[in-house]
């Protein structure tokens, strides 16, 4: 069972697997496994023609494709709006193939934002960073983590490396989009026929 991804950037590229086999473990999903990301311009992911040419090119994986997460991040765009114009496009191109969007509101690096706490003292995150309450309220997410941080933050090297250390339950619980995220993976193992334990877990609530 493969579900393909397709994101925006070098460092989602590196680290959203890193996400997804986080989710599996937790979830016991794992019989779903997952291809390697497919990188497209923000661009390509937020018009009609070339979303949908980016699906198909996820539908022909040579592994096989079970399933389809696209992510990328809302910048100044209102994600409710864009999200569901983005969806309807992707489902109607990929058929009977199940397909979800997340768009991280307003950058990825907020999932991170919501659970400083638990980086402190890793990869240079300041001993006393204190998680941001409302994390996706600001942007700038990026500038933000910066500042929580002894050194200049690199996307392709921090943000797979801060992506296996941060927190689940507190970005759960700091972030909608982060939920969407835990749900959409969800939707994708079960369609996929995987068996998942209890998802998300009691214990991030």
């Amino acid at each position: 069972m493969i579900i393909q991804t397709l994101v925006e950037g070098e460092g989602e590229e590196r680290a959203v697997p890193i996400l997804l086999r986080r989710f599996r473990e937790v979830s016991g999903a794992f019989s779903v496994d997952f291809g390697r990301p497919i990188r497209k311009h923000r661009s390509e992911l937020v018009n009609e023609g070339p979303l949908r040419r980016a699906v198909q090119v996820a539908l022909r994986q040579e592994r096989g494709c079970d399933g389809i997460l696209v992510l990328f991040d809302a910048d100044k765009d209102c994600p409710k709006e864009l999200v569901l114009q983005a969806q309807a496009w992707a489902r109607a191109e990929a058929g009977r193939t199940p397909c979800e969007i997340v768009i991280a509101h307003h950058e990825y690096e907020a999932w991170f934002l919501g659970a400083l706490e638990s980086l402190r003292d890793r990869r240079n995150v300041r001993p006393d960073a204190v998680s941001h309450t409302d994390p996706e309220s600001m942007r700038g997410a990026k500038e933000k983590l910066r500042s929580s941080m002894l050194r200049s933050y690199s996307e392709t090297l921090d943000q797979p490396a801060l992506t296996a250390l941060f927190d689940l339950a507190a970005a759960y619980r700091s972030c909608r989009s982060f939920r969407r995220m835990v749900h959409a993976f969800g939707r994708l193992a079960a369609a996929a026929g995987a068996e998942l334990g209890e998802w998300p877990p009691s214990t991030w609530f």
